[in-house]
């Protein structure tokens, strides 16, 4: 199988459901990013030693896979996909709450860095912001599931949680922002 089809050489492509549109599209720019995140997400694990977020990593790039494919569903598309829950959203939580019974208390926002796998998960979750921003402003357009926007709000707090705990970790002197 070839993986270069030429369908796209004149910057329009297909969505889920076979609705051709411009790659400038914005639900392009919002299951793009989500991609982009996955990618990132990839090396937030590869930079960890710690079984428990790898797993944890895992399932949250299985996630952004279901996500990147809801997005990528055209308007009227009949394809069966897997879906995002509330349990999903739940599980985001419950990582966030047992790394923060670990973390010292945060008293000042703080700069991002010290130990690659802090910087990498400020990345991650800059990435997951600006996700967040373009399904925002897809669903001003067309409307998405709102399960979407939640997950995503919620893992970029994953994200800046994940970067404490790699702080701690690593016994990395968290930085604080003094304005």
């Amino acid at each position: 199988m070839k993986i270069y089809t030429k369908k796209g050489d004149l910057g329009e492509t297909s969505l889920i459901g076979g609705l051709r549109v411009k790659k400038s599209n914005i639900r392009l720019h919002a299951y793009g990013t989500v991609d982009e995140l996955n990618s990132m997400v990839g090396l937030v694990r590869d930079s960890s030693s710690s079984s428990e977020i790898k797993s944890q990593l895992l399932k949250i790039q299985d996630r952004l896979f279901v996500l990147g494919s809801l997005l990528a569903s055209g308007p009227g598309s009949k394809m069966k996909l897997p879906e995002i829950s509330k349990n999903d959203v739940a599980d985001l939580e419950n990582y966030i709450d047992e790394m923060n019974m670990i973390l010292p208390e945060l008293t000042s926002f703080i700069l991002p860095g010290g130990h690659f796998s802090v910087s990498y998960s400020h990345l991650a979750r800059t990435i997951c912001r600006r996700a967040e921003r373009w399904v925002i402003e897809l669903n001003d357009k067309d409307p998405v599931n709102p399960l979407i926007i939640e997950y995503l709000n919620r893992l970029s707090d994953y994200f800046f949680m994940l970067a404490r705990r790699f702080s701690f970790e690593n016994k990395v002197s968290e930085i604080p922002w003094n304005q």
